[in-house]
């Protein structure tokens, strides 16, 4: 989450980042007593918060969903997919979907205005684009370089009267055939000269941005099975997509409401071509009038919706501003701005926190550093490239000031006071465009929450508040030598302007404050007796995105047992089956892949066999992984965050006393690199123990298993998957090597590739697998294989086999794939035979999970590298090729199936009920 600046931001660069899917399902009304602060009811009134954009860093939209479950609303927000497919996570107690955006309709109007005219067909000669053009020159030149060869042959029989015609007469059509292609190349590129260039706008939104159709098509539907009571669309981009759902829920009988909230005055905006020009300014007067109340985030902007509008009464005001009571909360133990910069306490520091373009006027602060010989600047940016902020460091280059110039990432949101605090000075350079004249900025309340005086241009909203509060100084617009001499004012009046930042100032600019009104309008909007129906709730400010769907705070099918989707608040919590950390003696930290669960799984043995330790699981996810229980959460680009890191550092090195590293993976997120060998001499100078945890490809050698196993799942994988692999496992392997740490694998045929290694096997709940129903008493079994992927467990080669068994009525088949590890333990329960993988050698958790139901497993092993650690598991051994005839045997001979099956569960009991492994990580741990 990037808060540093996040706000309101360009709708130019929104406009065009529209996302399906489906939602939570509708909830039933509860009956008894009503329920009090802390505890949900069913039938509370329904809020969805609806926006155009990722919602990760849009601070605006996530502190309105957090204040209104606060408030005891049942908040869905809802955004777009930055992938093509549905993402859903929490936040809190907030459901967050994010929904993928087809371009069918920006399709459609880009082949209409591409349509054939009589001309165009003549002069195209049916050749779609460019590169249909090239196709065409190439087969020219194959065809020209193939007939000149031919004249080359004739050439040779120049003595035969007859070749000679010929070869006249052939190059008499080459050279016409060449006239023909140079005329139609030259005729093609005039017809797309003359066709191509700026489309004029059709005064009508959907057909001049007929993406904002696409968000309407992919959003409402999501939105119309929440069937909220009210709807809060954010930003121009979505005042259709809220018009649209609010209309059709009215006309199925449903009291649903909507409001727009105006983010920026879209008229205002320099849009980059004259059809966004037309369309957004279109949509919002089509559909400006239909709201039943109109937000925006300044006095001056309302005045201007009401009156370029008429609307019926003035927007209700709500100005994004920190929140108040989460500023401070541990300051001192966040990250520093001042650090990041790595600036001791006396240098003076000037900083700008948030978007960077050309309107923000940044040019003004580099170009006045050159006169501030003591100063620094420290820019807050994001972590993409941006081409302003690059025109910007080559500029500081050229004046001689790039050492003095300090580029830092963001934080989230909640921390950015906090971070900014160490500075001396917060600026705002914008320049004299609409929108930053006519509204105060995130950053100017988050500099004031930052205790830091403000140097600002005379923009109008931002002059006339800084000249009221008396809180800066402001310099004329643009001008390098106003700004220098506003920064000296500034930094000899520091501490006087400082004092002038009160608390009544800051109440006035908190989130508390300004969001109270939008709760009582979302009141208003809901209807008589919403009131009562809402239950208050105790939820940190603090709370950020994490994976997980759901609820939170309803039980998650498997969570504490290492296979299901784990709890996922904002805040690490305890959660069912281990000790989270606290001060026993051993303090094991563990992440942060959490492959298949194994890390919880882990977590769960150790504490219950040892009351002298306690556990903290951390995973590391990224947009397709599937969730397993753990303490902390890290969406993948977050580890990259200062922020972040920062905290890890100063919970890994002041807490833990071992280390477990999940396959290779770093510690301290990316502080140090993105391998655990960056972080190990931190480690060994805080005195933790480490250790290094394989599972699987990241040690396995690609090269030696394909060349071992015929149908080793390698040979499946495409060249620069493999070559990634070989890459990665060959590191891991000479880290392990080099570094004299302890080494676990949790399957034996990787102690091949780790040989100093020990088998700490696999770990699942045995009982929470455990079955009632016997298996294979049905005539016709069913068949289950669950492949996570499908690539790795050798599926292309045996689904036919399992799908021919089913045609002949011998099986039931059943495969799942991408569906909730809940889901995956019900089909096991309800299977008589599971299926495993047929491209590694070893069994995997899924098989282990299926010996613990009481079902016969089938898979390919290796019988050499089990009986080298002493094991003979009961598993049904086969290969692609004698998979039918294994399952034929298991059909044909139902008692022994069913003595495989009671010997499977005697076998996970023995080895992977986490004794086992616990035993084996004892001195590890000692």
């Amino acid at each position: 989450m990037t808060g540093a600046g996040s706000g309101a931001g360009s709708a130019a660069g929104k406009a065009t980042e529209p996302g399906a899917g489906t939602s939570a399902g509708t909830e039933q009304p509860e009956t008894g007593p009503v329920p009090g602060p802390g505890r949900l009811r069913a039938d509370r009134p329904r809020l969805a918060v609806i926006v155009g954009n990722s919602i990760t860093g849009d601070s605006r939209v996530q502190k309105t969903a957090v204040a209104a479950a606060r408030a005891g609303w049942d908040v869905t927000l809802v955004g777009r997919s930055p992938s093509k497919r549905r993402e859903q996570s929490v936040l809190g107690p907030v459901t967050v979907l994010k929904v993928p955006v087809n371009s069918h309709m920006r399709t459609i109007a880009g082949a209409a205005r591409r349509r054939p005219r009589l001309r165009n067909q003549l002069t195209q000669w049916g050749l779609p684009d460019e590169g249909a053009w090239l196709r065409v020159r190439s087969s020219h030149a194959a065809w020209v370089r193939e007939h000149t060869a031919r004249i080359g042959w004739l050439e040779q029989a120049a003595d035969d009267p007859r070749a000679a015609l010929a070869k006249k007469a052939l190059k008499s059509w080459v050279r016409l055939r060449r006239y023909a292609h140079k005329g139609r190349g030259k005729l093609y590129h005039w017809e797309r000269r003359r066709t191509e260039g700026p489309i004029e706008p059709r005064a009508d939104w959907r057909a001049d941005w007929p993406e904002l159709v696409d968000l309407d098509l992919a959003f409402g539907p999501v939105i119309e099975e929440i069937e909220p009571d009210v709807i809060h669309a954010n930003d121009v981009t979505m005042i259709a997509v809220g018009a649209r759902s609010a209309a059709r829920l009215r006309a199925r009988g449903r009291h649903t409401s909507w409001l727009y909230d105006a983010h920026e005055y879209v008229r205002g905006i320099e849009w980059p071509d004259a059809v966004r020009r037309s369309a957004f300014p279109g949509v919002e007067e089509a559909f400006i009038r239909r709201a039943d109340a109109v937000v925006t985030v300044s006095g001056e902007l309302a005045g201007i919706l009401r009156e370029a509008y008429a609307l019926p009464e003035e927007p209700l005001v709500v100005a994004n501003a920190p929140v108040r009571e989460a500023v401070s909360a541990s300051a001192g133990e966040r990250a520093s701005v001042r650090d990041a910069c790595e600036l001791g306490p006396d240098v003076p520091l000037l900083v700008y926190a948030g978007w960077i373009g050309p309107e923000r006027g940044l040019a003004t602060a580099v170009e006045g550093l050159a006169e501030l010989p003591h100063a620094h600047l420290a820019l807050v940016a994001g972590p993409k490239p941006n081409a302003t902020l690059q025109g910007l460091l080559a500029r500081a280059e050229e004046l001689g000031v790039r050492e003095r110039v300090h580029v830092v990432p963001y934080v989230p949101q909640e921390q950015v006071p906090d971070y900014l605090s160490s500075a001396d000075l917060g600026l705002i350079c914008f320049r004299h465009v609409p929108n930053c004249e006519i509204s105060l900025p995130t950053k100017a309340a988050e500099y004031l929450h930052a205790g830091l005086p403000m140097i600002t241009s005379s923009v109008r909203t931002l002059r006339n508040f800084v000249e009221r509060t008396g809180v800066g100084e402001v310099f004329v617009t643009e001008d390098p030598e106003s700004f220098v001499a506003a920064v000296r004012r500034g930094l000899a009046r520091r501490g006087e302007l400082a004092a002038r930042i009160t608390e009544p100032l800051l109440r006035e600019l908190s989130w508390e404050q300004q969001s109270a009104g939008l709760l009582g309008l979302y009141e208003r909007l809901a209807g008589p007796g919403t009131a009562a129906r809402l239950a208050p709730s105790e939820v940190p400010w603090s709370v950020t995105e994490q994976p997980g769907v759901g609820k939170p705070g309803q039980p998650q099918a498997g969570s504490g047992n290492g296979t299901g989707n784990g709890p996922a608040s904002g805040a690490p919590q305890a959660l069912p089956g281990w000790r989270s950390l606290e001060g026993t003696p051993v303090r094991l930290g563990m992440g942060c892949a959490n492959s298949a669960g194994q890390l919880a799984g882990f977590a769960r043995a150790l504490c219950e066999r040892r009351e002298d330790l306690s556990a903290e699981v951390v995973m590391h996810t990224h947009d397709q992984s599937v969730i397993y229980p753990a303490d902390i959460y890290a969406v993948g680009e977050r580890t990259g965050d200062l922020g972040f890191q920062l905290d890890r550092a100063r919970r890994v090195l002041g807490s833990y006393t071992h280390y477990l590293a999940d396959s290779f993976t770093p510690a301290l997120g990316r502080l140090n690199g993105g391998h655990i060998q960056d972080d190990l001499p931190s480690l060994r100078a805080a005195g933790i123990k480490v250790a290094l945890l394989a599972h699987g490809s990241d040690v396995r050698d690609p090269e030696r298993h394909m060349s071992r196993y015929e149908h080793s799942h390698f040979h499946a994988a495409d060249e620069a998957i493999l070559s990634a692999l070989a890459k990665k496992s060959a590191r891991n392997r000479r880290v392990a090597a080099k570094s004299g740490l302890p080494q676990f694998v949790t399957t034996p045929d990787l102690l091949d590739d780790l040989p100093e290694a020990r088998w700490a096997p696999l770990v699942v709940d045995v009982e929470g697998w455990a079955g009632e129903r016997p298996a294979m008493e049905r005539r016709r079994p069913v068949v289950v294989h669950a492949p996570s992927k499908r690539w790795t467990k050798g599926t292309e080669r045996v689904v036919p086999v399992l799908e021919e068994l089913e045609r002949a009525g011998a099986i039931e088949f059943r495969m799942a794939t991408g569906v909730p590890w809940a889901r995956v333990r019900e089909l096991v329960l309800e299977a008589d035979i599971v299926i495993d993988q047929f491209a590694v050698g070893t069994y995997g958790t899924f098989a282990c999970e299926g010996m613990a139901a009481g079902r016969p497993v089938v898979a390919f092993l290796d019988e050499r590298v089990h009986q080298n650690v002493g094991i003979r598991p009961p598993v049904v051994n086969a290969t692609p090729g004698t998979l039918h005839s294994a399952l034929e045997s298991l059909l044909d001979d139902r008692e022994f199936a069913i003595r495989t099956a009671r010997e499977s569960v005697e076998y996970v009991r023995t080895y992977h009920d986490g004794t086992y492994t616990a035993g084996v990580l004892e001195g590890f741990l000692s």
